[in-house]
C-alpha cells in the first residue's frame, strides 16, 4: 500500500538531493503517527474496502515470498546439479547417475571409507563418511543442527532438501523426494555399542530432518559380521553371539572339524578385507539389511524421545525394566 502526501515543513531534513527519505527522526516519527491515525480511522469508517485492502496486501505479500522462495530453491537445485564430490570433503560418489540404481553408504570414519570404497561396486554405490558421532538431533535445536557441517553435508549429499521450515534453513533446499539421488540410503557402521550409537544417532538426524525418506523405505541398515569362522577351507560368518554359538555347535558335532575350527573377532571396518566387505556388506545377493520401516509412527516417535529425547526420569525407568536384553550386545563391545 502507497501513501502520497504534500507536506510542507521548516525542519525537514532529506538524505541527499534527490529527497528520497528524511532523515529528520522528529519528522519521519510525526509522519508516521499522522498516517497512522488517520489510516485507523479510515479502516473503521471503511471496513469492507479496508478488508479488502488487507486482503489484497496478504496476497502481494505471500506472493513475494513464494516468489523468493522458488528462486532460492531452483539456485540450490541448480547448484546441487553440479559435481557435489567437489563440494562435499571426503564424499565417494559413485559413476551411475541413474537414482534407481544408485546406493549411498553412510560409514564411521576414514578407516571404514578405505575399506568400503575398496569394495564397493563403483557403478552405483557410492560412500559418504561421518565424522565421529554427530549431534543427537532430537534434543539440539535448529541453530546447532545446521552450524554442524557433517549434517549439512549429508543432506547435500543426499539431494533431497530438509523437511523443516525455519531461518537457519538458508544453504538447503526445501524438501522434494524427486530430488532424492539414491534409491537406497544405508547406514553402516561396526557391529558394537559405538557403532549401534552412531547409527541410532544418524537415524534420529533423518528421522527429524527427513521423515519421508523412512517412512517410504528408503532407509536401511547394513548388518556387519561380528565374527568369521574358518574351517577346513571353508568360512562362516556370524552376524550375533548366537549365531557363532550355533555354528559353534555344529562344528562340533563334527568329527572332522571338532576343535579344528578358528574365530576371528571382527575389530570393525576398517579392518576388514575388501573381498570380506563385499560379500557379507556390499554385494546385494549376500549381504543382510534391514529396512527401516516404522509400522507405528506414534511409537516410533516415543521411543526416539524415550531414548534421545529430555525424558531422563523415563529413560532411567526403561533401562532398568529392559537393561539386561542388552547385555550380551554390551558383552561384545
Amino acid at each position: 500500500m502507497i501513501f502520497i502526501s504534500n507536506n510542507f515543513s521548516t525542519q525537514t531534513s532529506y538524505e541527499n538531493q534527490t529527497k528520497k527519505a528524511i532523515t529528520n527522526k522528529f519528522i519521519r516519527d510525526a509522519m508516521t503517527d499522522f498516517l497512522k491515525s488517520n489510516l485507523e480511522i479510515w479502516c473503521t469508517e471503511n471496513p469492507k474496502e479496508a478488508i479488502r485492502a488487507a486482503e489484497q496486501i496478504l496476497i502481494n505479500k505471500r506472493s513475494r515470498e513464494n516468489a523468493e522462495r522458488a528462486r532460492l530453491n531452483i539456485k540450490k537445485k541448480l547448484s546441487g546439479n553440479l559435481d557435489i564430490a567437489n563440494r562435499v570433503q571426503k564424499f565417494v560418489d559413485c559413476r551411475s547417475r541413474d537414482p534407481e540404481k544408485r546406493e549411498i553408504y553412510i560409514v564411521e570414519g576414514d578407516s571404514a571409507l578405505g575399506s568400503v570404497k575398496l569394495s564397493r561396486d563403483a557403478e552405483y554405490q557410492g560412500i559418504m563418511p561421518v565424522r565421529g558421532k554427530i549431534l543427537n538431533c532430537l534434543k539440539a535445536d535448529y541453530t546447532r543442527i545446521f552450524k554442524s557441517d557433517i549434517i549439512t553435508d549429508l543432506i547435500r549429499v543426499l539431494g533431497c532438501g530438509v523437511e523443516t521450515q525455519n531461518r537457519h534453513v538458508k544453504d538447503l533446499a526445501s524438501f522434494d523426494l524427486n530430488n532424492l539421488r539414491w534409491n537406497k540410503v544405508i547406514i553402516c557402521t561396526d557391529g558394537d555399542v559405538d557403532g549401534f550409537q552412531i547409527r541410532t544417532l544418524i537415524l534420529t538426524m533423518l528421522y527429524r530432518l527427513t521423515p519421508t525418506l523412512i517412512r517410504e523405505g528408503y532407509v536401511y541398515i547394513a548388518e556387519t559380521p561380528l565374527f568369521e569362522i574358518n574351517c577346513n577351507h571353508k568360512t562362516w560368518f556370524a552376524y550375533s553371539d548366537a549365531e557363532k554359538n550355533d555354528i559353534i555347535k555344529k562344528l562340533d558335532a563334527n568329527p572332522k572339524s571338532k576343535n579344528k575350527y578358528k574365530i576371528d573377532r571382527s575389530k570393525g571396518l576398517g579392518e576388514n578385507d575388501p573381498d570380506m566387505m563385499w560379500l557379507t556388506t556390499m554385494n546385494p545377493e549376500t549381504r543382510r539389511l534391514i529396512r527401516v520401516m516404522p509400522e507405528d509412527v506414534e511409537r516410533t516417535a516415543m521411543i526416539f524421545d524415550l531414548l534421545l529425547g529430555d525424558n531422563l526420569q523415563g529413560r532411567k525407568n526403561h533401562i532398568a525394566e529392559h537393561g539386561y536384553e542388552y547385555l550380551e550386545m554390551a558383552d561384545i563391545s
